[in-house]
C-alpha cells in the first residue's frame, strides 16, 4: 500500500535519492529546501508501507509572471511503483493546493520531448496540452516541451520564452 500525503522537511533527502534514482536531472539538496521554505504547501511525497519515499512532486509558484500559475518542477516515481496512479495522484494534490492556497489559474511544467510514458500521462490523464518546444533545454541537448493546463475555466496565456542570461 501506498500513501501520497504532504511533504515535511524530514522527507528531502528520500525525495533527493528517488529523484537520483529516477531522472537524469538532478537538484542540489538546497534547491529542496528552497522550494520546502517558499512552497512547503505544494511538496507531496508517496510512500510505501515501510515509510520510504517512492515518488515525490516537486511544485512552486511562478513569481515572474503577471498570472498567477504553478509549475510542476519535478515529478518522479520509483520504478518498482510505476503503473500504480502515483503520479496522477501527485499531480493532483499539487494541482488542488495551487488552485486552492495560491488561486492559481493554471500549471505548466516542461517533459523531455522522447518522455512517451510522461507525455502519456500530462495530455490523456491530467489533460495538458502542448504550448511549444524549447530546443535544447535539458542539459545533454535534448529539447522539452512546454506544457500547460489551466484550472478552472480559465484561458491560457501564449507562452514567451524567457531570455537567457548573457
Amino acid at each position: 500500500m501506498v500513501c501520497v500525503r504532504p511533504a515535511t522537511v524530514d522527507d528531502l533527502l528520500g525525495m533527493q535519492r528517488c529523484n537520483l534514482l529516477c531522472l537524469p536531472e538532478n537538484y542540489q539538496l538546497k534547491y529542496y529546501f528552497y522550494h520546502m521554505l517558499t512552497w512547503p504547501q505544494l511538496l507531496f511525497v508517496a510512500e510505501d508501507y515501510s515509510g520510504k519515499i517512492v515518488g515525490y512532486v516537486l511544485a512552486k509558484m511562478e513569481e515572474e509572471s503577471s498570472e498567477i500559475h504553478g509549475h510542476i518542477t519535478s515529478l518522479a516515481v520509483a520504478r518498482t511503483h510505476r503503473k500504480l496512479g502515483m503520479a496522477t495522484m501527485l499531480m493532483s494534490a499539487a494541482h488542488r493546493a495551487m488552485e486552492e492556497v495560491f488561486d492559481a489559474k493554471y500549471v505548466s511544467l516542461h517533459v523531455r520531448v522522447s518522455n512517451k510514458g510522461a507525455l502519456h500521462l500530462y495530455t490523456i490523464s491530467l489533460g495538458y496540452r502542448i504550448s511549444d518546444t524549447e530546443a535544447k533545454y535539458y542539459a545533454d541537448g535534448e529539447d522539452a516541451y512546454y506544457m500547460q493546463k489551466p484550472f478552472g475555466g480559465h484561458v491560457l496565456p501564449e507562452h514567451k520564452k524567457k531570455k537567457a542570461d548573457s
